[in-house]
């Protein structure tokens, strides 16, 4: 255990220390103050550059402007090719894994009976503690281990990728992040009931669980064209592991820490260059509640997690009901973004792209990394959980991704040419202040708690 949590603790200072350079150099290059040197953030860049742009091919591998089914160049109204700022052709992908992700989705909600409609009164019930049993095998409460999920979940994904969401596809990206929002609940449903139902609990009660288990333990018996799937399931696991540690790295810590930073020179400029002493701050704060362990963490996230989701619900509410009068002209937007004809010609599956793929990002259904918060729940029955955690997509992307996407669209900054110059929390932070001039400042403890919670589940 002792050299788990030391493991941990490494890779969080290292990703934040790593994250750190890269902005610091970011800001060096723009002040225009050249290096001789690079930065050990670039150095590593350099190295795996050549790795994550052939992961991406294959991740984001789109088979239907391969195979000629669908034209990614995105046209205008009068049927004139849209070019960028470069003179190149403006594409909109269809890649693989998104279309993946939609189709288990669908295939889910079809296959268990709308579970995401008919669970969720119950799952209420559940995290209240209606039927908490104390003997029950586990570490956490039903709650515990949903704030713990969402703590996961609900990051700067919801500010930051929701803005990009909102400029790349408008304002009709939010229509397709809403649906698949409540599709990814009946996706959660099943991952966490599987991750539950495959856990391990040792001797001493410290439980582990995810899809590493569920892929090795839930194919072990099963046969595809008479071949047995144990070794396959096995493979799929290794894999996975492998994954989910670049995961923790990269949209756990590194995008999170960047992001938060960058509000932080928003309000206080005088520490755009620290961001080395910005991470290792970070790092040692993260450090000490993930020492204590999973339940350490259900702690901290239960008091945090409903707090900063607060915060930043009644401070996007205000912006909304001051502009109330708008409601009408704002879903007219987003039902012709969403749906509109001339979007056809390319642009609405740009739109539609958008929100699915920010959506996945944000509540991550699909992705596996809920099962392993919530394997340590309480209970000995596993759809119980998997009930509690369908209400992680609704929480994430149907309430506050649509908070974010309200206020981008209410204050106008959905339009490239108001947010020109402007990208990810940068963009939400100036449609906030566009409206009262302290609201940047409620934005940044939200932001960084917003953060601070998902390094820690992440981590």
């Amino acid at each position: 255990m002792k050299v788990r949590k030391l493991s941990l603790l490494i890779i969080v200072v290292l990703s934040l220390i790593i994250n750190m350079n890269k902005v610091n150099a970011k800001t060096t290059n723009q002040n225009n103050h050249p290096k001789s040197d690079k930065t050990l953030s670039q150095e590593i860049n350099d190295e795996f550059e050549p790795l994550v742009d052939h992961l991406y091919s294959i991740l984001f591998w789109d088979p239907f402007s391969y195979f000629g089914i669908y034209d990614p160049i995105v046209y205008d109204k009068k049927g004139h090719v849209v070019y960028d700022s470069s003179g190149n052709p403006v594409t909109k992908h269809i890649p693989f894994v998104v279309v993946w992700l939609i189709i288990g989705a669908l295939f889910f909600t079809f296959r268990m009976k709308f579970i995401n409609i008919r669970g969720f009164k119950h799952a209420i019930d559940l995290i209240r503690g209606r039927f908490d049993n104390p003997e029950d095998k586990g570490e956490v409460s039903h709650f515990q281990a949903l704030a713990t999920a969402l703590s996961g979940t609900v990051g700067l994904g919801n500010i930051a990728g929701v803005a990009i969401a909102i400029t790349m596809g408008g304002p009709g990206a939010t229509f397709w992040m809403i649906l698949a929002g409540l599709l990814g609940m009946s996706l959660k449903f099943t991952e966490v009931t599987l991750g539950v139902k495959y856990r391990n609990i040792d001797e001493d009660g410290i439980v582990s669980g995810g899809p590493m288990h569920y892929l090795s333990k839930g194919l072990k018996d099963k046969k595809l064209f008479g071949l047995g799937m144990g070794g396959f399931g096995k493979v799929l696991a290794v894999i996975f592991s492998i994954l989910v540690v670049g995961a923790s790295f990269g949209g756990g810590n590194m995008f999170q820490a960047n992001q938060a930073f960058q509000q932080f020179t928003t309000i206080v400029p005088a520490i755009e260059n620290h961001g080395v002493g910005f991470g290792v701050i970070m790092a040692i704060i993260v450090a000490v509640v993930i020492i204590g362990g999973i339940k350490g963490i259900a702690r901290v996230t239960e008091k945090v997690v409903p707090f900063m989701a607060l915060i930043y619900i009644v401070a996007a509410l205000i912006i909304i009901f001051m502009n109330i009068t708008e409601i009408g002209h704002v879903f007219s937007m987003i039902y012709n973004g969403a749906f509109n004809a001339p979007a056809m010609k390319g642009g609405f599956v740009g739109v539609l792209i958008a929100g699915f793929q920010r959506a996945a990002f944000s509540n991550e259904a699909g992705v596996g990394s809920a099962s392993i918060a919530h394997s340590a729940v309480k209970t000995d029955k596993p759809i119980s959980e998997g009930i509690v955690a369908l209400l992680e997509p609704f929480i994430d992307t149907v309430l506050i991704c649509t908070m974010t996407a309200m206020v981008i669209i209410f204050t106008g900054y959905y339009d490239p040419h108001v947010a020109a110059g402007l990208d990810g929390v940068q963009l939400t932070s100036k449609a906030f202040q566009s409206v009262y001039w302290w609201f940047p400042y409620i934005l940044m403890v939200a932001i960084v708690l917003f953060a601070f919670s998902t390094m820690i589940s992440w981590s």
